[in-house]
């Protein structure tokens, strides 16, 4: 069924379009140029041709409109799109602002239209690939990604590398890792354009202790797109300027420990085949797209999943403006607020919004997130990263070994731990144990975390509990040692569960208990 409209039809658009059409989906062409036009009808002849967008919106045939024009008007053309009642595909980014982009998130839910983002390496075999190696062990434990995409131009002015080249690689290194980074940190070079990034370095610190990097350039001699990734059991290499038969390969390469030193151990590459399921990735790509049109299902590189690559790029830019040239961030008091009486140490990162209030004292490299409530008292660590949104209460110290994922409460007064068996006379710091409070987590007054623990997810753990062992996702824990007694949804109020079924008493959100664990259902009935 022609039931495609691609808005856009120059330096990539034209891929697309010749993906659809050989779908036999493509209905309309749109295009404000006049040469492009000419072209696309001699190239596609029984297509229909325009330079109104209107037009394909009047057009009751057209179902899905792909968007490939500059990301300046991603975010006004999807609206657009949206609002007239299509499923809509946008090239990366989704949009300019993360604000422009859960807008567009919301016109999809609340209309029940597939909003897809063009994040075209998660449809690539030789990707596909190395997420089955990894999630099957292969690589063991996950250490360290990066990630070089470097070319001669295309180069923009209406965005610059950052926005241009590393979404694709930032989309991608967040499915690997499976979490949110807790602490994201860019570096630009301005060659050809004051103002208008050509190079740039993000830095991304994971809470499990994942660290990845992602450099990206269009002034580059020559063209190279490699991903890396370390493991304790070996390491993949994918390289997309390789023939099919060698764009990934597996090195069994390990660390080993003689005599206390780290010692390599090498080993030869090995090429994984994936000829046998070798297809196109942007034909991969746009059958994606057609699938969840059809099907009504969440696709990988959903309008949430742009919205998250959204989050850390505009990050990413404010890391970067924050520096203004200095090798570590500079200050600037209206992004966010310090009271008078509060100790900012050098080096640390404090996000956009944040207020750090009396009295508290942020140590050297500390981060703290976006929109933080730091209150009064408060001493976090050299060195910790605290997400963003989180609100630690009144008399917190956050000691070096803790990590707040996003969205974390601390209650007035609830400790952390980070030595197991301390003795004054006997230093022990090098013996600190990590503890790891996840995203959503609530800590309540008077609580204790002993060292080595992880809180999982939306848990919660009741005032004056004392916490000895891991905490599930969505758990309420209380008492000394702390047990669980019931189980939270995200919004902050009790399930009831029938058997393995339950609901949130609040927002009617369901779940399932599987292995005395939760697990979120999408219902919403």
């Amino acid at each position: 069924m022609k039931n495609i409209a691609v808005v856009g039809a120059g330096y990539w658009g034209k891929n697309l379009v010749r993906n659809f059409y050989q779908l036999d989906t493509l209905k309309t062409i749109c295009d404000t140029s006049p040469d492009i036009r000419r072209q696309m009808s001699r190239d596609y002849p029984g297509v229909n041709i325009t330079d109104s967008l209107e037009l394909v919106l009047n057009d009751p045939d057209v179902e899905g409109v792909v968007i490939a024009v500059p990301a300046v008007l991603h975010f006004e053309l999807a609206r657009k799109v949206l609002m007239s009642g299509r499923h809509v595909f946008v090239e990366k980014p989704l949009a300019l602002t993360y604000e422009d982009g859960q807008s567009l998130v919301n016109l999809a839910e609340e209309g029940r239209k597939v909003l897809f983002v063009g994040h075209i390496l998660h449809y690539h075999q030789a990707i596909i690939r190395l997420k089955e190696m990894i999630n099957g062990g292969r690589l063991g434990r996950l250490q360290y990604i990066y990630s070089h995409r470097l070319s001669l131009g295309k180069i923009r002015r209406e965005e610059n590398i950052l926005w241009s080249f590393a979404p694709h690689d930032i989309s991608i290194i967040l499915s690997l890792v499976g979490e949110d980074p807790s602490c994201v940190d860019s570096v630009a070079s301005n060659f050809l354009h004051a103002r208008v990034a050509d190079v740039t370095v993000t830095n991304l610190k994971f809470p499990s202790g994942v660290a990845a990097h992602i450099f990206v350039s269009w002034l580059n001699p020559f063209k190279e797109q490699r991903l890396v990734v370390i493991g304790d059991k070996g390491m993949l290499v994918f390289d997309d300027t390789k023939p099919v038969d060698d764009k990934l390969v597996f090195y069994p390469h390990t660390i080993n420990w003689k005599d206390g030193l780290p010692v390599p151990d090498r080993a030869d590459g090995a090429a994984i085949d994936i000829s046998a399921s070798w297809i196109e990735p942007m034909r991969a790509e746009c059958n994606a797209f057609l699938s969840a049109m059809k099907t009504g299902l969440r696709p990988i590189t959903s309008g949430e999943e742009g919205l998250r690559v959204l989050r850390i790029i505009e990050t990413s830019q404010r890391s970067i403006e924050m520096k203004e040239g200095s090798s570590r961030p500079v200050f600037k008091p209206s992004a966010y607020y310090v009271h008078e009486t509060a100790v900012i140490d050098e080096g640390v990162q404090i996000g956009a919004g944040s207020k750090i209030w009396h009295f508290s004292h942020i140590m050297k490299d500390a981060c703290v997130g976006n929109n933080c409530n730091i209150g009064q008292n408060v001493v976090i660590s050299a060195g910790v990263v605290v997400g963003n949104h989180v609100k630690i209460q009144n008399n917190v110290s956050v000691y070096e070994g803790v990590e707040l994922e996003d969205e974390v409460f601390c209650g007035p007064s609830m400790v952390f731990t980070n030595v197991y068996n301390p003795r004054s006379a006997i230093p022990r710091m090098k013996e600190i144990r990590q503890t790891l409070v996840k995203k959503g987590a609530t800590l309540g007054a008077n609580a204790t975390i002993v060292c080595g623990n992880t809180i999982g997810r939306y848990a919660f753990v009741g005032a004056g509990a004392v916490v000895t062992k891991d905490v599930p996702d969505y758990a309420m824990v209380v008492g000394n040692p702390a047990v669980i007694r019931s189980w939270m949804c995200q919004c902050g109020n009790r399930i009831r569960f029938r058997g393995s079924k339950g609901r949130c008493e609040d927002c009617v959100k369901a779940y399932i208990l599987r292995d005395k664990n939760v697990i979120e259902e999408i219902d919403r009935k």
